[in-house]
């Protein structure tokens, strides 16, 4: 299992979103304490050093963000750190000292509910059915996609970055509630 950058909520200071990348990094993590309670995790991708005034407001008021890589600039770790705590894999197109502290997949769990996230689905290594997770995030097509396959809900947020061909701009969200998992795409309108 890698390690996974974990980026609190800054009460003031915008550098305070990004304290790990300078750091060790910490070990993998559960987000136990809100077991029962319902949460709601934005999920985030392929935002290519571009962060969107929409993508901010329709991540506003969750209780997490997970960014699936292609990031490509620590600014974009800055903005969703101060709407939220964060998570973030590496993707093929971050490179830099910066990126070099991102995990290339991060396993985390939340009410329960086991996620396992990576940039390209296609670099897959287990079968998540059978590792006990129930959703796996992924990026890199750039396009927005829900799926269920053998009981694991695959969701790819899309690119809320630079349009690509006449793809979508988008993102997901997943609502959390006493074990269970819903999966969402939100089109934003740019």
């Amino acid at each position: 299992m890698q390690s996974t950058i974990r980026l609190p909520p800054p009460p003031a200071v915008t550098l305070r979103a990004i304290p790990c990348l300078i750091g060790p990094l910490p070990p993998a993590h559960s987000h136990q304490e809100k077991a029962f309670a319902n949460m709601k995790i934005g999920v985030i991708s392929d935002t290519h050093d571009l962060l969107r005034p929409q993508a901010l407001e329709a991540l506003r008021g969750v209780d997490h963000i997970l960014h699936a890589g292609d990031i490509c600039g620590t600014t974009v770790l800055r903005g969703l750190g101060e709407l939220a705590q964060l998570d973030a894999v590496c993707g093929n197109n971050d490179h830099g000292d910066w990126a070099a502290r991102l995990p290339q997949s991060a396993a985390l769990e939340f009410g329960g509910v086991a996620l396992y996230m990576l940039h390209d689905l296609s670099q897959l290594d287990l079968d998540p059915a059978m590792a006990g997770f129930r959703v796996v995030i992924s990026g890199h097509s750039h396009r927005p996609l829900i799926e269920t396959r053998d009981g694991v809900i695959y969701l790819n947020p899309g690119s809320a970055g630079p349009r690509r061909f006449t793809l979508p701009v988008a993102l997901g969200l997943l609502e959390i509630s006493g074990g269970e998992v819903r999966a969402e795409l939100k089109i934003l309108a740019v």
